[in-house]
């Protein structure tokens, strides 16, 4: 069964890709590096929450491509490649678990993140064999892990808040209309 489209939600979807190029490149002005930080994942993983599956895929999918052709960060390849598929299953599997399953945002969020590493690791094998890439799947992962500390924080304590605020935002502007 496939739901339409709404334009709130390609809005949405828009205002989180924008979010998702600016981001990063604030961070990088100031000198914190993407990797430790995670600024584009945030508005991914937001997108997760609020969007259609399909949509999240796409904006979790588009994200770095888009900046990575905007700005050069991250670089194409390897890194956009390995980006899109994680911030693509980030998206997908927040919104498929709240949507479908029913979950709250903490546990959604948490096996969204430990679902894209996953994936991200996967792209990393595939990368190595098809393009004999210099690469460990597994001490990328690891490594994404222990760098990307200060960031995985920051989305476990600051994304559920930001989701229950734009939820009850969008709830009240659309008991105004």
């Amino acid at each position: 069964m496939s739901k339409k489209i709404t334009t709130k939600e390609l809005v949405l979807s828009g205002l989180l890709l924008a979010t998702g190029i600016i981001l990063p490149t604030i961070f990088h002005m100031f000198g914190l590096t993407g990797p430790i930080v995670l600024p584009m994942h945030i508005p991914v993983l937001i997108g997760g929450f609020l969007l259609s599956p399909q949509l999240a895929l796409f904006l979790g999918i588009a994200t770095p491509v888009i900046c990575g052709l905007l700005t050069g960060m991250p670089v194409m390849f390897p890194m956009a490649i390995i980006m899109a598929f994680e911030l693509g299953i980030y998206g997908l599997t927040a919104s498929l678990l709240t949507r479908n399953l029913k979950l709250s945002v903490i546990p959604s969020l948490i096996i969204s993140m430990i679902a894209g590493r996953i994936a991200a690791g996967l792209t990393v094998a595939a990368l190595v064999q098809l393009f004999g890439i210099k690469m460990d799947p597994l001490l990328y992962v690891k490594g994404a892990v222990i760098t990307g500390l200060p960031g995985i924080i920051i989305q476990i304590v600051f994304i559920p808040s930001l989701i229950y605020a734009i939820k009850s935002y969008l709830k009240k502007s659309s008991m105004r209309a």
